[in-house]
């Protein structure tokens, strides 16, 4: 029994773990990655900064899409965020959902 525990929490760790690097291969993929770094400001904040900030705010995910897809300025400093019309709304979700779940 033991061993089916340590099993079955190994292979939800390695699926978490999965997620998290497909979610940076596709920041990575869209050239979020160009502004952004997990946790490092480039242009704009680090991934972590803004999972920080946004932490416990029930509207994060969908004031972030909408940023994302529109763009925006003002929050983190005077460089604007330009808009990202040609990521797909899922992509963005997904994106976004990455980004709030760092610690």
């Amino acid at each position: 029994m033991k061993l089916l525990n340590a099993l079955v929490l190994a292979a939800a760790g390695l699926l978490i773990a999965g997620q998290a690097s497909a979610n940076e291969a596709l920041a990575k993929a869209k050239n979020c990655t160009s502004c952004h770094s997990v946790d490092k400001k480039v242009v704009g904040p680090a991934y972590k900064d803004v999972a920080k900030k946004y932490a416990g705010q029930a509207d994060a995910a969908a004031k972030l899409e909408a940023k994302v897809k529109k763009g925006g300025s003002g929050v983190w400093g005077s460089i604007p965020m330009p808009p990202n019309a040609a990521v797909s709304d899922a992509d963005i979700h997904t994106l976004v959902a990455w980004v709030l779940s760092l610690k």
